[in-house]
C-alpha cells in the first residue's frame, strides 16, 4: 500500500546518507522532498505540514549536526516522529464488562466483513462473541453477517426484516444475548454513500442506548484525503474511541493512514490487509514506520505464520525433511501448509528490503492458480507414484498430464525439481543450511541475513516458476526467527 511512499523516502534517504555532513540546506532540501511525497501519497495538507516542522525542529538540533553519521540520525528522528504521528504505543480494545462494540462507516468500508474477523480473532484470544445485525437498509446486510458470522463460528442476532427501528433491534438482542453464553457484543450498523442527517441521528440514538465500550470507525484505506473529513465527522456525531482501516492491502496511496490519528487523535486498533476472514490484524505504529521505511515487519511476519501454520505438523514436517524421507505426500502437506499463509507476496512484504527486489518477482511466482496446477498434477499421481516418484516414467507422465489438465511439459518440470529437492535434502550439509538454525518453522528462515540468491531451499520450490526466487541479498537482517516465535505470548504461538 505504501509502495510510492516508501520508494520516494527511500531514495531521499539514499542522498542524504552520501554525503559527509549534514547542513541546514540539506535537511531543508530533504525535508521538501518528503513533504512532496507525503502529499503525493493523499497525506492532509496541514498533517503533512506539521509533521514536517517536527521533524525539522529536531533534525536541526547541534546533536544532529555534530554526528558522525548524521544522514542515519535524520532517518531515525524520522522514523520515530512517523511512528508518534501513527499514535505511538499500540492501543488494545476496551473489554470491560459490559464488552459492547459498536462498528460504524461509510458503505462500502467493509463493516460487515470486519465485524466477522474482529468476532472470528476475539474468539481465537479465548474470548466468546456475538454479532448482532442493525444494518436495515442495505439489501441482504442481514444475510450477509449471519453468513460470515457462522464461517467463524460466531452466533449472529438477526431482526425481522419488517423491523425499522435500530434501537427496537438493539434491546431485543440484548434479550437475546442475556440467554446466550458470551462477554462480548459486536453491532454492525447501516452505511451510507454519503454522510447525512439522518444517519447521524440514528448513530447518537443507538450509541445513547448502547453506551459501548468502543465505537469504532471502519475506514476504507483507499478514501485518500476524503478519509480525513469522514473521521472528523463519524468523531464528533458520536465520539469515535478507535479506527480499524480496512483494505491495506490494496493500491491505495497510504495517507488515510497517516491521517485519520493526526486529524481525531483516536488511534488506529486494526487494519484489514485481506479478504479472508483471519486477515485483521493489530495496529503497531513503530512496526508500521518501520514498513513504511522499507525496514520490514519481522515479528509481524512471525505472528502470521504462528497463527495460521500447527507447529506440531510443521515439526514433524521438518523431522521428515531432515531425514531425507520427503515424496509427494510430504510436498501435499507441504503445500497445504504454505496455502495456510494466504498471499504470499503480501506476507513476504514484512521482510525489510522486499520493496527492493519485488520487481524481480515472476507475475507467476506466486500465482495460486500456479500452485493449484502444481496440486493437480500430484492428485493425479497413483498412491505408489506418490511414494517412489522414480518410477514415474514416459507413459505414466503422458497420464498425470491428461488427468490434471496440463502439458506434459509442466509435468517433467516438476519432476525434475522435486528430484532436485530430494537430492537436496539427502545431503547433510545442504540440509543444514536449508535449515538456518530454525527449529522447526519456515524452511531458510533462521539467523543471519538471508542468503545471495535466494532462501536456502525455496529457490526451486516447485510451482514458483523457473529459477524460484530472485537474488534477495538486498533484504535486510531477519535476525533469529526462532527467538522471535518463543518470545511471543502463547495464544500467539
Amino acid at each position: 500500500m505504501f509502495a510510492s511512499l516508501s520508494d520516494s523516502l527511500d531514495k531521499t534517504f539514499r542522498n542524504l546518507r552520501g554525503v559527509g555532513k549534514i547542513s541546514e540546506k540539506n535537511i531543508t532540501d530533504a525535508l521538501k522532498e518528503i513533504r512532496l511525497a507525503l502529499l503525493e501519497a493523499d497525506v492532509e495538507f496541514t498533517v503533512a505540514k506539521t509533521f514536517i516542522e517536527h521533524v525539522k525542529e529536531k533534525a536541526m538540533g547541534t546533536e544532529v549536526l555534530k554526528a558522525v553519521k548524521p544522514g542515519e540520525q535524520i532517518v531515525k528522528i524520522f522514523h520515530d516522529e512517523l511512528a508518534e504521528l501513527l499514535g505511538g504505543d499500540q492501543v488494545p480494545l476496551n473489554l470491560e464488562a459490559p464488552a459492547r462494540i459498536l462498528l460504524c462507516g461509510l458503505n462500502g468500508a467493509g463493516k460487515t466483513t470486519t465485524a466477522a474477523k474482529l468476532a472470528g480473532r476475539l474468539k481465537r484470544e479465548g474470548r466468546k462473541p456475538l454479532l448482532v445485525a442493525c444494518d436495515l437498509y442495505r439489501p441482504a446486510a442481514i444475510d450477509q453477517l449471519a453468513t460470515v458470522g457462522g464461517q467463524v463460528g460466531v452466533p449472529v442476532y438477526t431482526p425481522d426484516t419488517s423491523e425499522s427501528d435500530v434501537v427496537k433491534v438493539a434491546q431485543d438482542a440484548l434479550s437475546w444475548a442475556s440467554n446466550q453464553t458470551h462477554d462480548v457484543l459486536i453491532f454492525d450498523t447501516a452505511g451510507r454513500q454519503e454522510i447525512d442527517e439522518r444517519l447521524v441521528q440514528e448513530l447518537q440514538r443507538l450509541h445513547s442506548f448502547l453506551t459501548p465500550g468502543e465505537t469504532l470507525l471502519v475506514a476504507d484505506a483507499a478514501t485518500g484525503q476524503g478519509a480525513v473529513s469522514v473521521a472528523r465527522h463519524f468523531d464528533e456525531a458520536v465520539s469515535i474511541s478507535g479506527i480499524i482501516l480496512t483494505k491495506l492491502d490494496s493500491d491505495a496511496r497510504g495517507g488515510a493512514a497517516l491521517s485519520m490519528r493526526a486529524v481525531t487523535g483516536k488511534p488506529i486498533k486494526y487494519v484489514g490487509e485481506g479478504e479472508k476472514l483471519d486477515q485483521l490484524f493489530e495496529f503497531h505504529p513503530d512496526r508500521m514506520a518501520d514498513r513504511i521505511l522499507g525496514m520490514g515487519d519481522v515479528v509481524g511476519m512471525v505472528e502470521q505464520v504462528a497463527a495460521r501454520i500447527d507447529e506440531k505438523d510443521a515439526m514433524k514436517s521438518m523431522e521428515r525433511l531432515a531425514s531425507g524421507k520427503f515424496d509427494f505426500y510430504d510436498f501435499l502437506d507441504q503445500m497445504k501448509m504454505i496455502s495456510k499463509l494466504g498471499d504470499m507476496k503480501g506476507l513476504m512484504g514484512l521482510l525489510p528490503g522486499f520493496n527492493k527486489i519485488k520487481k524481480q518477482l515472476p507475475d507467476a511466482a506466486f500465482d495460486p492458480k500456479r500452485m493449484k496446477r502444481t496440486e493437480a498434477i500430484v492428485l493425479s499421481m497413483t498412491p505408489d507414484e506418490r511414494r517412489r516418484p522414480e518410477i514415474i516414467k514416459a507413459s505414466r507422465r503422458r497420464r498425470i498430464a491428461a488427468g490434471s489438465g496440463v502439458d506434459i511439459i509442466e509435468v517433467n518440470r516438476l519432476l525434475k525439481q522435486f528430484g532436485e529437492m530430494r537430492k537436496m535434502m539427502r545431503s547433510p550439509g545442504k540440509m543444514q543450511k536449508m535449515m538456518g538454525g530454525l527449529g522447526g518453522g519456515m524452511p531458510g528462515m533462521g539467523k543471519g541475513k538471508a542468503g545471495k540468491g535466494g532462501f536456502p531451499g525455496m529457490g526451486g520450490f516447485p510451482g514458483l516458476g523457473k529459477g524460484g526466487m530472485p537474488d534477495m541479498s538486498q533484504l535486510g537482517d531477519l535476525g533469529d526467527i526462532d527467538s522471535l516465535l518463543k518470545g511471543l505470548p502463547p495464544k500467539k504461538r
